[in-house]
């Protein structure tokens, strides 16, 4: 092909005239290429499940579910749930307040193989985390979404990257480079819309739909989604009369069952209750993943779909954990943890661990948790904290303190005589970091030690903590 010569003040013409003049020059003899259609937005992630089998998930808007590309092969994925708009359904709010939830894109999963035995995983051209047997790096946190809330009265500021700092804290604990993230549920906040005129959340979607669970978790999340694997704990917002629906289509590390989508009130019995999991973690450990969605602060009597599903519950988590010699719990509702509440301008309440598993549980069990589970990791409460026992109940850490509107009233530095989340639990050791944004790591120093880092929402450290088996101790008592 001979060489095209133009003249030199063609160059010099201003670079949108001279690429169409270009183009006019070469379309009598070469076709152009036509350009490449852009890759369709997606999310993508791994989140594993029972006995440490890895998940990968991918949302995409496409008629289609791609292809993960493991090493040199092509795996093909197949769908978990089908776009789909879900007639309004019974919620925590009246219907005034509620819509329909609206669910465009398609989710897509397939199995990874075993740890080890791949390099590399991908989807339309994105890594995916690879998951660890044996992680030694782990993100605890939870309690992430942005709170508007009617029944509460309580609309965070979602367009303050200060008053929600989510994606912030994520970048943070990506940055740390995890080999593992925990949450520990209550992923999704955004349940009413933002009142006329307040800025602060003007604009923000709400309701159950895809919308909101992009804007709460999944946009600002993506960082630390696509930095290590995740184990998904299921939080009180995730029920069926809250985000269950979403929780059963993305989050969920197992086969979605027929009827346990929390899409129809009739199967709430089925949504809202799923058995506990293990997932091993090296050294003879593993995390047991415990689904509190639908206790009760209140407490269960006799005879309550909650008391007999959690006592369920109890039996198979005592035989998960027989199977090694140390296991870590994962519940969003912490049994051993105190809270504080005050109303207008009266005295400080001091409030005790979940009643309803303290029923439930306590009633196999009088001291609550198999004896072979060494901590506990919980959120709900909006702060982080530490307690240890001189009696023989596990370490608790809340690490609810990731991105929702944070508790504000204050927690003593050291509790009264006798003040205790659990009657028969002796407290030994309390910490805690109340009004501060942040999240909580984990580095594996042995088979019973773990050194524990609070960080704020910079990635600064705060607060460090030792955990020696079942007891645990931290530099400060109050973090300021």
């Amino acid at each position: 092909m001979s060489r095209l010569s133009l003249p030199r003040s063609f160059v010099s013409l201003p670079p949108v005239l001279f690429t169409a003049l270009l183009a006019s020059l070469l379309g009598g003899c070469t076709a152009l290429a036509p350009a490449a259609a852009p890759a369709p937005e997606f999310s993508s992630y791994v989140v594993l499940g029972e006995n440490g089998r890895a998940v990968a998930r991918v949302l995409i808007d496409a008629p289609a579910c791609p292809a993960l590309q493991i090493d040199q092969r092509s795996v093909a994925m197949t769908v978990r749930s089908l776009p789909a708009t879900v007639p309004l359904r019974p919620t925590v709010s009246p219907p005034a307040n509620s819509k329909p939830a609206v669910f465009p894109l398609l989710t897509c999963e397939a199995e990874l193989p075993a740890t080890g035995s791949y390099a590399s995983a991908s989807v339309l051209g994105r890594a995916l985390p690879r998951p660890v047997a044996a992680p030694q790096r782990i993100v605890v946190l939870g309690d992430t979404g942005c709170r508007l809330a009617d029944h509460a009265q309580s609309y965070q500021a979602c367009n303050d990257k200060d008053a929600y700092p989510f994606a912030r804290i994520a970048a943070a604990a990506a940055a740390w480079q995890p080999d593992l993230v925990i949450h520990v549920g209550d992923y999704h906040y955004r349940e009413n819309a933002c009142p006329d005129g307040n800025a602060g959340c003007a604009g923000s979607p709400w309701g159950y739909g895809w919308d909101a669970w992009r804007a709460d978790f999944f946009a600002p999340g993506a960082a630390l989604l696509q930095a290590a694997p995740w184990i998904m704990a299921r939080g009180n917002h995730e029920n069926c009369s809250r985000g269950g629906q979403g929780y059963w289509r993305w989050l969920d590390p197992r086969p979605l069952l027929p009827q346990r989508d929390c899409d129809h009130p009739a199967n709430d019995k089925l949504g809202n209750y799923s058995a506990p999991y293990a997932v091993p973690i090296g050294q003879d450990t593993q995390l047991l993943v415990i689904d509190s969605a639908s206790t009760s602060w209140r407490g269960f009597k006799p005879g309550d779909t909650g008391w007999e599903q959690y006592r369920d519950t109890y039996r198979q988590l005592a035989a998960l954990a027989a199977r090694t010699p140390r296991n870590l719990g994962i519940v969003h509702h912490p049994m051993l943890a105190m809270g504080a509440d005050r109303k207008g301008d009266g005295p400080i309440q001091l409030l005790k661990g979940d009643a309803g598993l303290l029923q439930s549980f306590g009633s196999l069990n009088p001291l609550y948790l198999p004896e072979n589970i060494q901590t506990m990791l919980s959120g709900h409460v909006h702060l982080w904290e530490q307690m240890s026992f001189s009696s023989p109940h596990p370490s608790q850490f809340v690490s609810g303190f990731s991105g929702t509107a944070e508790d504000i009233v204050p927690l003593p530095e050291q509790l009264p005589a006798g003040v205790t989340p659990a009657p028969g639990a002796v407290v030994e050791a309390f910490s805690h970091w109340i009004d501060g944004f942040g999240f909580m790591t984990m580095e594996r120093q042995s088979a019973d030690q773990w050194l524990v880092l609070i960080h704020d929402l910079q990635g600064q450290i705060r607060n460090r903590c030792q955990i020696n088996g079942r007891h645990s101790r931290c530099e400060q008592a109050q973090v300021r």
